[in-house]
């Protein structure tokens, strides 16, 4: 973590608006296509489908994000859905600021690996997959890939920002979802826990920052329900299923996306009973 952050500056000293654009190119991405759409979205609530192949390309985008496997991740995202801000939570800010922003992923706890019995029980439809079960092993290896080939192309200032500050940057946008989301902004939503929308997380993250919102309604593929929250991931959920990439989208069952008084959402089946594997 710490080699990448002292790249992250260095890149800065290489700067080129060939290295600026494949870098900006790379954070859309994987932290669209692959955290937002891929791991968050389908994998984790899916809340789209689409065909296997690509499930599999936005899977190996998320990769490209340094923020582990589709194990891995899904399953933490679950556990945090299972029981937000409350003991056990991962990464809760009642914990501290900076351990739900960074230090839970610094601590070293069991739960970081890929066959930790604390996860395995919340990825039980990711386990009977061949290919997820090898990629959160071999996570890594798109980004190895990536390396090499920007080395190829363009020499280390490409690497530099294509690697080191694009993944940095990538690191804490994600990073605020977790943090920053949980104790500042607004709530439209009585979802009982500390989930917050909040506007410029929303746009560094493609959307993922209206948190409460998702909190809410954790199963739908649409994140900024007004006109005005802005979300990326949605406009490209829309697009490619108006191209036939994505089918049976799942949205909030909510009279108008305009702002509502704080309500109680609408009963969803709980994680452990959607994942259940039955």
């Amino acid at each position: 973590m710490v080699l990448f952050h002292i790249g992250a500056i260095a890149a800065l000293f290489m700067f080129s608006w060939k290295a600026a654009f494949i870098a900006l190119f790379l954070y859309w991405m994987a932290g669209s296509l692959g955290i937002g759409l891929g791991y968050h979205r389908l994998l984790t609530h899916r809340g789209f489908q689409c065909p296997k192949w690509f499930e599999y390309f936005l899977t190996i985008c998320g990769c490209l994000a340094l923020e582990g496997g589709p194990i891995f991740w899904v399953a933490v995202h679950r556990l945090h859905h299972q029981i937000t801000d409350k003991p056990g939570d991962p990464h809760s800010p009642r914990d501290g600021g900076f351990w739900a922003h960074m230090g839970w992923i610094m601590s070293g706890e069991s739960l970081h690996n890929n066959k930790s019995e604390k996860l395995l029980p919340y990825v039980p439809d990711l386990r009977k997959d061949k290919f997820h079960m090898w990629i959160s092993e071999y996570h890594w290896v798109p980004m190895v890939v990536l390396g090499l080939a920007l080395l190829a192309v363009g020499g280390w200032p490409l690497v530099m920002w294509g690697i080191f500050l694009r993944t940095v940057f990538l690191l804490h946008c994600t990073w605020f979802v977790n943090s920053a989301t949980h104790m500042w902004g607004s709530q439209r939503f009585a979802t009982g826990d500390d989930s917050r929308n909040l506007w410029w997380v929303a746009w560094v993250s493609f959307g993922e920052g209206w948190h409460n919102n998702h909190h809410a309604h954790p199963q739908s593929a649409r994140h900024g329900l007004a006109w005005y929250e802005f979300d990326l991931n949605w406009y490209a959920i829309r697009a490619l299923s108006a191209v036939g990439l994505i089918r049976n989208v799942k949205l909030p069952k909510l009279r108008s996306a305009r702002i509502q008084p704080i309500v109680k959402p609408e009963p969803e089946a709980a994680l452990v009973t959607v994942y259940s594997g039955d």
